[in-house]
């Protein structure tokens, strides 16, 4: 008599195996589709192919979970800004004559060049950030959904991803007052306002781009931000 040989079914992976971008790519899956109030994490749980248990000792609420999924697509989105293209791009702003957009004549004109140095890039780099977080679709879906989720972070306290912003910010600045093509100045005052002020154009982007053209939005930007951080002319 021979012994009858079985394949054993998969076993579904341990909590410790279970990657957190499954997690985090389910959360943001919920969120586009149903709204950020709407999101639980049973649904979270189920979208990811993942234990309810399992998902509530890597994080005990919404709240937890959103705040990761929040900082990874900041994160990435950091990384977008910084690419060389992308400044690039942006800086097509800041070299528009009169308003016009006429495109960067590279390399003549990249950042680095004809003065300007890391000041130019931290402008692009505004920018930049600017127009990929208003183009977001998580970041629209909730100003679109539950704009009311932001308020503790425009009127309250500062978030986490804000804080990973002004830390960017904060290398840039600080590279700039080390060339000498960002005016000297109390460096986290700097910061700030940097940061408040692409906060504001990102949450009221949608209404000021009702009437007014949104790249002549983003060439005033770009010119009001490379106006406050140049040097001031010695005698």
């Amino acid at each position: 008599m021979t012994a009858e040989c079985h394949t054993p079914a998969e076993p579904r992976p341990p909590a410790n195996r279970v990657h957190d971008d499954t997690v985090l790519d389910a959360a943001r899956e919920c969120v586009l589709a149903l709204g950020v109030r709407r999101t639980t994490l049973s649904e979270v749980a189920r979208r990811a192919g993942v234990s309810r248990m399992t998902l509530y000792r890597r994080f005990p609420d919404v709240n937890s979970l959103l705040a990761a999924l929040m900082t990874r697509e900041f994160g990435a989105l950091l990384g977008q800004v910084a690419a060389p293209d992308a400044l690039n791009g942006s800086l097509r702003y800041l070299n528009a004559p009169n308003g016009s957009f006429s495109a960067l004549n590279a390399p003549n004109d990249s950042f680095g060049v004809n003065g300007g140095g890391m000041r130019r890039r931290l402008v692009a780099c505004v920018v930049e950030g600017v127009r990929l977080l208003s183009a977001s679709p998580l970041l629209r879906s909730v100003l679109e959904v539950d704009p009311q989720l932001l308020i503790p972070y425009v009127f309250e306290r500062l978030g986490s991803t804000q804080r990973i912003a002004e830390q960017f910010l904060h290398d840039q600045v600080l590279a700039g007052h080390a060339d000498g093509s960002i005016r000297r100045g109390e460096t986290s005052a700097q910061v700030r306002m940097l940061l408040l002020t692409a906060q504001t154009m990102v949450l009221s982007l949608r209404p000021a781009t009702s009437d007014v053209d949104e790249d002549a939005l983003y060439t005033e930007l770009a010119h009001m931000l490379d106006a406050a951080l140049t040097p001031e002319a010695t005698a």
